[in-house]
């Protein structure tokens, strides 16, 4: 019994860890721009989109 209490402990220390780990990258995160503007990477934000 002490053991499986142990082994129950362990894999609840251990999870919140691998999750936190598993999210930390956070470089392809998709952007979403309101209608009429599009993503300028340069700038980092959202644009008026123009016509040409």
């Amino acid at each position: 019994m002490t053991l499986r209490t142990g082994m129950v402990a362990l894999a609840l220390i251990v999870a919140p860890s691998l999750s936190f780990a598993m999210c930390s990258e956070r470089d392809h995160q998709a952007q979403s721009c309101a209608p009429g503007t599009t993503w300028d990477s340069t700038n980092q934000s959202c644009v008026p989109q123009t016509n040409s």
